[in-house]
């Protein structure tokens, strides 16, 4: 509100005998409060209604018309600003600087998908979230990622989120913004490698599913941990799992895990061998994370400007380089003690330091986690759609052949159906 104020009372100046324009906005200007209101309340009638739409009237087509609106409103009317993939970094660095104020609505945009995650699942991406209604549009013949290729790529979205979240604490930028690929599209304007990273993967988005979504969305990580332990659920068939295998080839993300009644068997020692030394690797790789996290922390705090200014300042006052830059020379003209600039960057530089650290170890966890899950051995009864990774799109539900039984549509021949109960 005070930035919408601010920007009507103090209009900016003109350049009338220089000719000098002043560079445009790079995010959408500040709207009025009773704005910022309504797209709360969009928002969380767009959750509301993705949820009844998944779980309960089990809709596609309604899916998809949500979508076309969210991407719409959300998308090419708002702008892509405010998002809830961004406002994490609000929130991180609200969290790490008591100074800094987090918005009410960038709260509400960053925490309401989240409580619906934990209560509904990931509806947020089925139909609300514009990037994802956006690359679902454009799915056209999907194809099937390796498996090898589809876990180490998984593993992205962890790293961007953890690398995200210690640029934003550490007032280093918001980078998911930086380099969001897809607000380009909805502002019609950008920088050239970012309209081509957003062009380019809307083509890959059609034979790839969402590969935004899958492979480089930090939130969904988040997503994913609250959809983990959800009440509700998407459930594939409306009643019983026949195995006719028709649900997995209609998913175009690889979110359903498959029965293993059919699965060949393994010995349980080699299970338990290979738990084991799994387990045992998670520490060696918890310390690797720190330690090259805190190495890393120190690189990039020469990134920051005050410790740049410091360390040209250092190098001048030792002779070790003639002449100054704008920046010392200006630092120079305020008259302040060098020792004062030298404490300044001790301390950026050691919360960089510890924000590289926690980094490292976050990854390490990541990886030495996803190990240790594959090491796991699980038994199923039925195909399932993967409580983490299921992006409550409704596709699955039109190919199987209990859910068109319901529907009372024709059911294609030879598929199995269960006896009714």
């Amino acid at each position: 509100m005070i930035l919408f104020l601010a920007a009507q009372r103090f209009p900016p100046p003109e350049f009338s005998e220089t000719g000098h324009k002043l560079p445009g906005f790079n995010t959408p200007l500040p709207r009025g409060p009773w704005l910022e209101h309504l797209d709360v309340i969009v928002l969380l009638a767009a959750l509301a209604l993705a949820a009844w739409l998944a779980l309960r009237r089990r809709s596609r087509r309604g899916l998809v018309a949500l979508g076309i609106f969210s991407l719409l409103y959300f998308g090419f009317w708002r702008k892509g600003c405010i998002c809830s993939i961004g406002s994490i970094q609000n929130m991180a660095q609200g969290l790490a600087d008591s100074s800094f104020g987090v918005p009410a609505t960038v709260l509400a945009f960053g925490l309401a998908p989240l409580v619906f995650a934990l209560l509904f699942g990931r509806v947020f991406c089925s139909a609300v979230c514009p990037h994802g209604a956006l690359q679902d549009l454009m799915l056209i013949k999907p194809v099937r990622v390796p498996v090898w290729l589809e876990h180490g790529l998984r593993l992205i979205p962890y790293i961007y989120l953890g690398l995200a979240l210690v640029f934003a604490a550490t007032g280093g930028g918001y980078i998911i913004c930086q380099y969001d690929p897809f607000v380009t599209i909805f502002r019609l304007s950008g920088s050239v490698l970012m309209v081509a990273c957003g062009i380019g993967l809307l083509v890959l988005g059609m034979f790839v599913g969402r590969p935004y979504c899958r492979f480089l969305c930090p939130y969904g990580v988040l997503l994913g941990f609250a959809s983990s332990v959800s009440k509700w659920r998407v459930r594939i068939t409306p009643d019983t799992c026949t195995q006719c295998r028709l649900c997995e080839q209609s998913c175009p993300f690889d979110a359903i895990n498959k029965s293993t009644i059919d699965a060949p068997s393994r010995s349980m020692t080699t299970d338990k061998r290979l738990l084991a030394a799994m387990i045992l690797l998670l520490p060696v790789l918890l310390i690797a994370g720190g330690l090259l996290g805190g190495v890393t922390g120190k690189n990039l705090a020469r990134k920051h400007r005050i410790v740049n200014l410091a360390e040209r300042v250092y190098l001048e006052e030792t002779g070790k380089e003639s002449g100054t830059t704008d920046a010392s020379a200006a630092f120079r003209v305020t008259g302040e003690p060098v020792e004062n600039l030298y404490a300044d960057a001790r301390t950026v530089r050691d919360r960089y330091v510890l924000a590289g650290r926690l980094c490292g170890l976050w990854i390490a966890l990541v990886i030495g986690g996803k190990l240790i899950m594959l090491a796991i051995r699980r038994k199923r009864h039925d195909y399932e759609a993967d409580q983490t990774r299921c992006l409550a799109c409704a596709r699955c539900f039109t190919d199987c052949p209990q859910e068109l039984q319901r529907l009372g549509l024709s059911v294609p021949e030879g598929v199995p159906l269960a006896p009714p109960l």
